[in-house]
């Protein structure tokens, strides 16, 4: 266990801690049997179902393990106006301790079979030792990738320079735009009243500070305008000629889930919630500065799930690297400019591993990207945050050309297409930028 879990011990007496459930074998092949069934019928999955597999029983034995505290972060949160005009995070607070109809002190997440709560020293030994649980981990604290640089853009009659870079271009005119393929995005929401979005959504969930959903529907909007910007990138249509997304005809399942309040419970939410909508990939521009684990057992279960998980590597620099995007299990992606160089900011790492021991896997364009502006317009972008999104994308033209590939082929027919940059050292750059051309030869070769 993180020393985390023991920091917030010693000085609050509790801790917040995510469980990882095992998985019986017989309910893990039912588990599958539904999931491959929702996927080929194009339904999202039933929470409750999927609950049900997890088995009540288990989740019953372990919730008595966890309580509601007044030292604790979740109380902190409900006693203040939380996130969303409804107050679901105060009226779950106080059902909490309501001992005639109390509700569970865990929340969870049944389609990534995880629970997140507050424990005290008791509750921590009884999950540590019970059978049910696969691991007792600190939920890692995420934060969003900002953009190194903003300003206003006018958005061309043609297609973005990064959209030509990877070749993209060439699969639209062959038919191939992403259509049938869903992407999650999780992010700070985006504007569904903006042109190149309004028909891109698939389903839009907005998470209070608690991590609730506060409106099963809501109107799609950006908190901030971050996320206007990464969808647009993926999947935003083409308006008047100005062609600004990857993957016009993919869906976009998008969610808030930063910043703000209980970032891990709103991005664990998000996730278990994009699982669901049956998404292929997902696109996240989040994450922790430096290497830790604690997001890593997060990362297996998507791909265990047949997610294709796409996260940006950082905007720190050389030697420095965000985790979830630093380990070998996530495709990372760094930036890189049209004068074909790894801009300074972009960040890359060597590690001390066998399997992918360079990070990011591969750089796509991140420098003066174009994209949609909350409220309408478009503005251009600098980060890896801008990168990340393209490659997502990328996943999901290939996705739609050669459906029954894996997530495991697509990601190597990416790996495979990409050129080194001329000039610039692997450490920096990895494999180089993808070829949406090649990478769709290799894919069907």
């Amino acid at each position: 266990m993180a020393n985390s879990i023991e920091d917030q011990l010693s000085a609050f007496g509790v801790a917040q801690v995510l469980v990882l459930l095992k998985t019986p074998k017989a309910t893990a092949a039912a588990s599958a049997k539904i999931l491959s069934a929702s996927l080929a019928a194009s339904v999202p999955v039933v929470a409750s179902k999927v609950l049900r597999l997890i088995a009540e029983d288990v989740v019953s034995r372990l919730c008595k393990h966890f309580q509601t505290s007044e030292t604790s972060a979740d109380t902190a949160l409900a006693s203040v106006k939380t996130r969303g005009k409804k107050g679901i995070g105060a009226k779950w607070f106080k059902k909490a301790q309501d001992e005639t109809n109390p509700t569970p002190a865990a929340r969870i997440y049944p389609n990534l079979r995880i629970m997140l709560g507050t424990v005290d020293r008791a509750g921590l030994d009884a999950l540590v030792k019970s059978k049910d649980v696969a691991d007792v981990i600190a939920p890692p604290v995420m934060s969003l990738i900002r953009p190194t640089s903003v300003t206003a853009a006018e958005a061309a009659v043609d297609f973005t320079w990064g959209i030509k870079q990877l070749k993209a271009d060439k699969l639209h005119a062959l038919g191939i735009t992403g259509r049938g393929v869903i992407v999650g995005h999780l992010d700070t929401g985006l504007d569904g009243t903006h042109p190149a979005l309004k028909n891109a959504i698939h389903a839009f969930a907005e998470f209070d500070d608690l991590g609730f959903e506060v409106v099963p529907t809501p109107a799609a909007f950006d908190s901030d305008e971050h996320g206007t910007h990464t969808a647009g990138t993926i999947a935003g249509r083409t308006i008047g000629g100005c062609a600004i997304g990857v993957a016009p005809e993919a869906k976009l399942a998008s969610a808030i889930v930063i910043e703000g309040g209980s970032v891990i419970a709103r991005i664990l939410a998000g996730m278990d919630w994009v699982v669901g909508q049956q998404a292929r990939i997902l696109s996240m521009s989040l994450g922790i500065r430096g290497f830790t684990s604690d997001f890593l057992s997060l990362t297996q279960i998507l791909r265990a799930r047949g997610v294709l998980p796409i996260f940006a590597v950082g905007n720190e620099g050389a030697g420095t690297s965000r985790s979830p995007g630093n380990y070998a299990e996530a495709l990372s992606v760094g930036a890189m400019g049209e004068d074909k160089k790894v801009p300074e900011f972009s960040s890359s790492r060597l590690f001390v591993r066998p399997n992918d021991p360079i990070v990011p896997d591969l750089v796509a364009p991140g420098v003066a990207i174009i994209s949609a502006r909350p409220g309408g317009g478009y503005q251009e972008m600098d980060g890896t945050s801008m990168a990340t999104p393209h490659i997502a994308g990328l996943a999901a033209l290939l996705m739609s050309a050669e459906s029954t590939k894996t997530i495991d082929d697509i990601e190597k027919a990416i790996f495979d297409s990409c050129k080194p940059l001329a000039g610039e050292a692997v450490e920096r750059q990895n494999r180089g930028v993808p070829d949406a051309v090649k990478a769709l030869a290799l894919l069907r070769a």
